[in-house]
């Protein structure tokens, strides 16, 4: 099975949802006929240093008159289109989330919110935003799928449990400033961000599918850079760095049996041994118990026919 990807390296305007959401009509509007699953980057709708903004900006996509995710489904109808977008979620207790969500054919099929938040440095994302409590993958149209945001992926645990959850293909999106120039011109963020999708890709033969932001942001500079990457660990296509690029190709999702029949981790994986030797580290460490559930109670036994 073939999948047409774009990933959609765009700029958002900082707290204006209105314009953004245009920008979105726009790409879809363009590349939408030829395309199966248009990726936007993290926040994309909102713009990324937003501190106080947060509140202005959010938007509830499971309410039918949220009318910026009414008209994205509208769109991902009328150009039979999937599409994953950033955004900030409010909860109904008014939480704020940095979320994606992924629309299939006009509908809301899952809602990943970011469970990393970096608080270091120039990041300030946990001081008004509350974290996600869940890595799951879920199915689209095409197959198995995961989403992550970020720093969600600077850490080794989520993409191995959407691995375990029978991910085969991980939608990464970001929006990752540069830092730290290095020699040829290179980035220390780019260089680390690119060899740690590529180290998923090859590690547990899945495509990645990376979405960065591009543009300037208060004075921070966001580098793009947007790339795919097959299960073997190849790298199929990749946007240029600091521009609105819109980077389309087709994989070939029958690549990840082929590459797995070579190459069996998945296979010979061992969760088990994981559950147990994290929960001895946690143990050591004076962590209280993880919850084991009960085993299931004996049925009861038959009455008896004997007569005394």
């Amino acid at each position: 099975m073939y999948l047409r990807v774009t990933l959609a390296q765009l700029a958002p305007v900082l707290g204006n949802v209105r314009q953004n959401l245009e920008k979105h009509v726009s790409w879809i509007t363009e590349h939408g006929p030829t395309s199966d699953l248009i990726i936007f980057p993290e926040l994309s709708l909102s713009g990324y240093l937003l501190y106080d903004l947060v509140p202005d900006v959010a938007l509830r996509p499971h309410d039918p008159d949220d009318f910026v995710f009414r008209e994205l489904g509208r769109l991902s109808e009328e150009y039979r289109v999937d599409l994953v977008v950033g955004f900030v979620e409010e909860d109904r207790r008014h939480r704020y989330y940095t979320a994606a969500a992924y629309i299939h054919r006009g509908h809301l099929l899952y809602v990943h919110r970011k469970v990393y938040l970096p608080t270091y440095g120039l990041f300030l994302e946990g001081r008004d935003l509350a974290p996600g409590d869940s890595v799951r993958a879920f199915d689209a149209p095409w197959g198995r799928t995961g989403m992550l945001i970020c720093e969600d992926f600077w850490h080794a645990s989520p993409p191995y449990i959407l691995w375990l959850d029978g991910a085969d293909v991980f939608i990464h999106h970001s929006a990752s400033p540069g830092r730290g120039l290095r020699g040829r011109g290179k980035l220390d963020s780019s260089r680390f961000v690119e060899e740690v999708n590529q180290t998923y890709a090859a590690l547990f033969t899945v495509y990645v599918l990376h979405c960065n932001r591009a543009g300037i942001e208060d004075g921070i500079n966001f580098w793009g850079g947007s790339a795919i990457y097959g299960p073997d660990g190849t790298i199929i296509a990749q946007a240029p760095y600091f521009e609105e690029y819109s980077l389309q190709a087709e994989i070939n999702l029958k690549e990840v049996q082929r590459v797995r029949q070579r190459l069996p981790l998945l296979r010979d994986e061992r969760p088990e041994l994981l559950m147990r030797e994290v929960h001895r580290i946690l143990h050591a460490r004076g962590a209280p118990a993880p919850f084991t559930p009960p085993p299931p109670s004996a049925p009861p036994a038959a009455p008896s026919t004997r007569r005394s």
